[in-house]
């Protein structure tokens, strides 16, 4: 995908093709616009073109070229937010009817990927929250708790169960979440376009939107080739929403979503592959296929692919001198972890942007009549995403009013210090990398 290796890396190489796409070109009418092909402009299709909706999706560049196609893989359920602060951030009302949908959003990933039949090397296997150190420990303790007191199959693990579920004795503990599990996230996505398109929907690639505007009652969306009239928006671009002036001629103005870019602080996040370990270190390393990451504030993730892969990241972004940084300290940290890894290359080496709101609270916004969008998934967008596409959809039908989502609608509020605090992510991280266990 725009022979880039450091795009899209092992998803790239190991996801089952798109399904064949093309530029919009000449003008086109729909029911609802969606702007962006990833999980929730998919999702979003996907459910509206099921009702019977026309539906047309416009993506700047391929499909998952955002953040869906690079992500590490783990349908978690909830936010990085503490359950119990959730309804404090958006309120009692809003706070709990966003950890019921976001709760049952890993059930959602799944059941879809089954009945759909998307080959996505889905593991329904929980995800493992490990705990470093005593305030880890703390942290993920408390965490349990809160879940379990909502009724959700989550379990915390003492060291030596941990260590048995991981294959490594780096952590004072560790939270399953068995509502959750792993996939390959550019397969899934590419899925889940190829059931849009088998239910009816259009999907057009390398069609960025220079413009939209009213018409007739109708929004109007424009390409640099064609357009297309709708009754309806949906925005699902989040971090990689453009600039007000990409594409765009002097005269057209920005698009009404662009201040998404302005709201959200873009944090950089790395992966690398290495080679399949073969059978006795799979029997080792996450021998139940769990994804896994820990507590610390730059945090490290880790799982397996269906090949027996190991795929480590962290914080940080594969450029310049990050991409030095960042690999050194990944072949430290991976064999300070797994010890009996030994010396292991890395075959795949990718990293993308994720959208951080000030309160890493996801946001909805009605950015004109007819015209609205989810943003700031906050490092969770695989569930999210699915879920908040099909709210979309339904908000669409008239099955579910604004007063009913699980976000109130809030406009967008540019980021405070947004510049300084991208710079802060990107080489904060590479500070903190340089400096880490070095031996």
């Amino acid at each position: 995908m725009q022979h880039d290796p450091r795009s899209h890396g092992l998803w790239e190489s190991t996801a089952p093709p798109g399904p064949e796409t093309r530029a919009l070109a000449g003008q086109r009418h729909a029911d609802v616009v969606v702007v962006g092909a990833g999980f929730t402009g998919l999702s979003a299709a996907l459910h509206l073109a099921q009702s019977g909706t026309r539906v047309t999706v416009l993506e700047a560049v391929d499909i998952g070229f955002g953040g869906s196609g690079r992500n590490v893989g783990l349908v978690n359920a909830g936010l990085w937010i503490m359950p119990e602060d959730v309804p404090k951030v958006l309120g009692e009302q809003h706070g709990e009817r966003l950890l019921a949908a976001l709760g049952e959003a890993p059930k959602l990933v799944f059941d879809l990927i089954e009945r759909l039949g998307i080959d996505c090397e889905a593991e329904r296997a929980g995800t493992l929250h490990c705990a470093v150190g005593p305030g880890g420990l703390r942290e993920i303790t408390a965490r349990a708790a809160q879940w379990q007191a909502r009724g959700a199959p989550v379990r915390l693990l003492d060291a030596a169960e941990a260590g048995r579920k991981i294959g490594s004795t780096a952590y004072a503990g560790a939270l399953l979440d068995e509502r959750a599990g792993t996939i390959q996230p550019l397969a899934y996505v590419r899925g889940l376009a190829r059931a849009a398109l088998a239910a009816g929907a259009e999907v057009f690639t390398a069609s960025p939107v220079t413009g939209a505007e009213r018409d007739g009652g109708r929004w109007r969306v424009r390409t640099a080739a064609g357009s297309v009239a709708a009754d309806w928006v949906v925005v699902a671009t989040n971090a990689y929403t453009e600039p007000a002036s990409a594409g765009r001629s002097a005269s057209s103005g920005p698009v009404p979503w662009c201040a998404i870019r302005a709201e959200l602080v873009p944090l950089p996040y790395f992966q690398f592959a290495t080679a399949p370990l073969g059978h006795n270190l799979c029997a080792s390393i996450l021998p139940g296929r769990e994804g896994a990451w820990d507590t610390k504030e730059i945090l490290s993730s880790f799982r397996l692919d269906r090949a027996g892969r190991l795929i480590f990241g962290s914080v940080g972004a594969l450029r310049g001198s990050g991409t030095a940084v960042h690999r050194a300290w990944a072949q430290r940290a991976m064999r300070r972890i797994f010890p009996q890894l030994g010396p292991m290359p890395f075959e795949a080496g990718w990293y993308g942007w994720i959208g951080m709101t000030a309160d890493s609270a996801p946001r909805f916004h009605r950015f004109a009549p007819n015209m609205v969008g989810f943003s700031g998934y906050n490092c969770r967008g695989i569930a999210p995403g699915t879920a908040f596409g099909r709210l979309l959809a339904q908000h669409i039908l008239g099955q579910v009013t604004a007063e009913d989502l699980p976000l109130p609608v809030t406009p967008p509020a540019p980021a405070r210090l947004r510049a300084l605090k991208r710079a802060y992510y990107e080489l904060g991280a590479q500070v903190a990398h340089v400096a880490e266990g070095r031996f």
